[in-house]
């Protein structure tokens, strides 16, 4: 197991999800330009704060996790980029560890998402992780635009929580 790692990249810090990200969370994930490929529906505080609790606990229990993504320069929180094992129920199962990332709409179309994608996937080179899978909703064209862009390629659809998702995988290079 790997210990909670803070991440660096040219206009990024990438930090593990702790208590102090809240409100910043709470904000992104009510935002529904955010959430709408992700879950379909805006989350309240409650909700935000289970999954805060869960990010926090991903990273104790397995040494991985979602960091927060602020810029560099003033710290504004920008989105999350994650290595993550949800046990998700769908068919086929993830079968490696799971990326995922998400980037507030304010700072979609810089290349943040992509900055930090690549810092993640670095890390998890280094931890010795041969593989890494995806799961994204075939109508979120940036994400799909991403993925293939940092080598995850197609290797089923499926439909997790009623809804139908592409799954993708990357082998380490």
């Amino acid at each position: 197991m790997t210990t909670q790692t803070t991440l660096t990249s040219e206009r990024l810090v990438l930090t593990p999800a702790a208590p102090g990200d809240f409100d910043d969370l709470t904000a992104l994930w009510s935002n529904e330009d955010f959430t709408r490929h992700i879950m379909g529906r805006a989350l309240g505080p409650e909700e935000v704060w289970f999954r805060l609790l869960r990010d926090i606990g991903h990273w104790t229990a397995l040494g991985h996790g979602n960091w927060s993504i602020r810029l560099r320069g003033d710290g504004a929180y920008v989105g999350s980029v994650g290595v993550l094992n949800y046990h998700r129920e769908l068919t086929p199962a993830l079968d490696a560890p799971e990326l995922g990332w998400g980037v507030a709409p304010a700072f979609q179309g810089m290349g943040y998402a992509a900055e930090a994608v690549a810092a993640a996937l670095a890390w998890t080179e280094a931890a010795g992780m041969a593989r890494t899978v995806c799961m994204i909703a075939p109508e979120n064209l940036a994400s799909l635009k991403l993925a293939a862009r940092v080598g995850f390629r197609a290797y089923d659809v499926t439909t997790y929580k009623d809804r139908r998702v592409q799954l993708f995988e990357r082998a380490a290079t």
